[in-house]
């Protein structure tokens, strides 16, 4: 399970940086999005698929323990 970094971009769109792959790609999808329930399973622009164990929303940017999906 990598660690992971999410923030926000300029244009408030969320990405998702590997640091071991030296990966960062734009988010697309992200299956729980409240204030009550945030994470799930992410989807990224090149189809990649990671889970996110869900917590409260969180402010960004955070690091996170991510599964491959």
């Amino acid at each position: 399970m990598p660690n992971v970094m999410i923030r926000k971009t300029a244009d408030g769109a969320m990405t998702l940086y590997v640091a071991k792959k030296d990966l960062e790609e734009k988010i697309v999808s992200l299956e729980h999005n409240s204030d009550e329930c945030w994470g799930g399973q992410v989807e990224l622009a090149d189809g990649s698929l990671y889970y996110l164990e869900p917590i409260s929303a969180p402010k960004l940017p955070i690091t996170l323990r991510a599964r491959r999906a």
